[in-house]
């Protein structure tokens, strides 16, 4: 495999427009337990992170897992991007302030089904929330295009999430104010802190387009742009980042590139049981089904048109086509299930039940079952190819 270091190029000065709201893949999901790295030891350690970062945090820089170099300064500081703490929340039929075709991070715990538009959280990047009675943390990191959702809840302590102004690897790097440990968005685990070594347990979410969030749960209700923040919601301050001809997507991002797919290209990224592998939409656009075993897990992944990039032109209305890609066990009651596209839905051989994008049986035999969600990405595939070098990459 041919790594390189990433091309820096001064021409990437995106910069205004980035900082003004820039963050500072996903992993086999944790099981939420404290378990701690081994942390690197000793004053001249807690002195490195002290004289780079000193000032703005009470953080026990003593205890680390991975050394102070590892971290750039993203411009904004410390809280720079507002998290959003208080969410407030609309009926699906209310929120006529989104485009159909916009996209939202779909989540629901204990029948309490939310959609958080993208197009919020690219200036804000957390809303710390509590979903069906459960403290959860939703994360958007635009550098990586990784949406990520974690309990909030560690060892009987429920912290609160800021973004703290820092990256590692172009991700953002998340703080918990209970404690000011550092943790990296798309693993959820704490790198530096009292907290170093611990993991957040993963909650699976899908980043889908607003229409099919609505048409699958019309009850559900939609992060309401009443933020308490004066933000150009709707607008992307990251104009043409994931354009594949543009150096723009790794110029905050130093580290090896592996030449296997486009730096920028998206991927449905998963890894179960240490079996790591990546889905590229390009490959998926043109076989919108794929029926895998991972990690010993027969899953499916469904992928079909009609979802914006959130990253394109500057009105995110106007941007491309992209996509939603999603995936889901395929064994349902004890049943093993085989799935092929049809027209925009999808299709199961062994009952012919036809199954929506959210994983939910709308027509057949099987009308009303839902598919287990399986916890994914779409990351860009240099973000998640530097947490996880070795991912089998999917052909058909």
């Amino acid at each position: 495999m041919l790594r390189q270091r990433a091309p820096f190029s001064a021409a990437a000065i995106l910069g205004a427009g980035i900082l003004l709201a820039a963050c500072a893949g996903s992993p086999a999901p944790p099981d939420g337990s404290a378990s701690r790295s081994s942390a690197i030891p000793g004053t001249p350690q807690r002195d490195a992170f002290t004289q780079r970062f000193s000032g703005a945090w009470r953080t026990d820089f003593a205890r680390a897992t991975v050394p102070a170099s590892e971290f750039d300064n993203g411009g904004p500081g410390k809280d720079g991007i507002p998290a959003i703490e208080h969410p407030q929340f609309v009926p699906v039929a209310q929120a006529t302030f989104l485009d159909p075709r916009e996209p939202v991070i779909a989540f629901g715990l204990n029948g309490d089904v939310r959609a958080y538009p993208v197009e919020i959280l690219v200036w804000h990047e957390l809303v710390d929330d509590v979903v069906g009675g459960e403290p959860v943390l939703v994360s958007y990191c635009p550098l990586c295009n990784s949406a990520v959702v974690f309990k909030r809840t560690l060892n009987g302590t429920v912290y609160d999430f800021g973004v703290s102004g820092l990256l590692r690897n172009s991700d953002m790097v998340m703080f918990d104010r209970q404690t000011e440990s550092w943790w990296q968005q798309i693993t959820g685990e704490a790198l530096v802190g009292s907290l170093a070594g611990s993991k957040l347990a993963f909650l699976p979410a899908e980043t889908i387009s607003f229409a099919d969030f609505r048409t699958a749960h019309p009850d559900g209700t939609v992060l309401s742009r009443d933020t308490g923040y004066s933000r150009d919601y709707g607008r992307n301050p990251y104009v043409s980042y994931d354009d594949p001809n543009s150096e723009t997507g790794t110029f905050l991002y130093h580290g090896p590139v592996d030449h296997r797919l486009s730096v920028v290209e998206r991927v449905v990224a998963l890894d179960l049981n240490g079996d790591a592998v990546a889905y590229p939409f390009s490959r998926l656009q043109g076989h919108p089904v794929v029926n895998d075993r991972v990690g010993g897990t027969p899953i499916v992944v469904f992928y079909r048109k009609g979802t914006l990039s959130p990253l394109d032109r500057r009105s995110i209305t106007d941007s491309k086509d992209i996509g939603a890609g999603v995936v889901f066990e395929r064994t349902l009651d004890g049943q093993r299930l085989t799935f092929e596209p049809r027209g925009t839905a999808f299709r199961d051989g062994e009952t012919g039940s036809t199954w929506d994008i959210t994983g939910r049986a709308t027509a057949g035999p099987l009308a009303g079952k839902q598919l287990a969600p399986v916890v994914h990405g779409n990351d860009f595939w240099f973000a998640w190819a530097a947490f996880k070098p070795d991912t089998r990459v999917w052909s058909p």
